[in-house]
């Protein structure tokens, strides 16, 4: 186990997860796709916990897609159960531990049930504050700009008022700052529609591991590699930061 001294001093603030690779780690031991979407929920609990440890104060994780619901019907109702039994017996847990719920995303495609638990602990843990975890369950961020734009509209607001910031307080992450890191596990390298605007000058991470694989070491790592980059924002860096030597 490594010690409190490895980490380092630039944490991020708000770490960002695509968990990808449940069905394929769940192939490669011979178990169903839901298997691996279990084994996967099972390590939430670690990377929660290694999240507080390490300082970070924010953790999205990518639940659920818009797309998601074109996968087979019987693995479809095996995630909305497995979020409903999540719900069930973890939230205490979670709240003792002052982690604090926020959905991001659309409920109302959820059953009624569903959507009362959900909102249920949002409001239960509304007060903590050792670390915000915004769940994107039937997220899509096209459909999150789209439902931006869309509200800007009914809202009156005349063109020379929208800003980022206006946009930004219309967005589902309203009240958190944009992801510094995205990780994103089993070596996939796309988008995959996830927080498109937020995660406009995010630093990413990609690693072979598959979710249910990816533990608290493996997140030290993805956040000793952050502390390396050198982040400019689309400008240069300051001259005694200018690491490649180069104009």
């Amino acid at each position: 186990m490594m010690n409190e001294a490895t980490i380092p001093e630039r944490v991020p603030r708000h770490v960002a997860m695509i968990m990808d690779g449940n069905g394929r780690w769940a192939k490669t031991r011979g178990l169903p796709r839901l298997a691996g979407h279990r084994a996967g929920t099972e390590n939430l609990r670690t990377i929660i916990s290694a999240c507080v440890e390490f300082g970070i104060q924010y953790l999205t994780i990518y639940a659920f897609s818009t797309e998601n619901w074109g996968r087979p019907e019987d693995e479809v109702q095996g995630l909305l159960q497995i979020v409903e039994t999540v719900i069930d017996k973890e939230l205490d847990e979670l709240h003792r531990n002052g982690v604090q719920l926020r959905h991001i995303g659309r409920l109302e495609q959820l059953s009624p049930r569903l959507q009362e638990k959900v909102l249920g602990a949002i409001e239960l843990t509304k007060n903590n504050s050792k670390l915000v975890l915004n769940i994107a369950f039937n997220y899509g961020g096209r459909d999150e700009i789209l439902c931006a734009i869309r509200r800007i509209i009914q809202d009156g607001v005349t063109p020379e008022k929208v800003t980022e910031e206006l946009v930004n307080s219309y967005m589902f992450t309203s009240g958190s700052p944009d992801p510094d890191l995205i990780i994103r596990t089993s070596g996939e390298m796309r988008l995959s529609n996830f927080l498109i605007w937020q995660g406009a000058y995010s630093e990413w991470y990609v690693t072979s591991k598959y979710w249910p694989d990816f533990d608290r070491e493996c997140l030290l790592e993805a956040i000793i590699t952050y502390s390396q980059r050198d982040r400019r924002y689309g400008k240069l860096s300051a001259p005694s930061e200018d690491r490649s030597g180069v104009c």
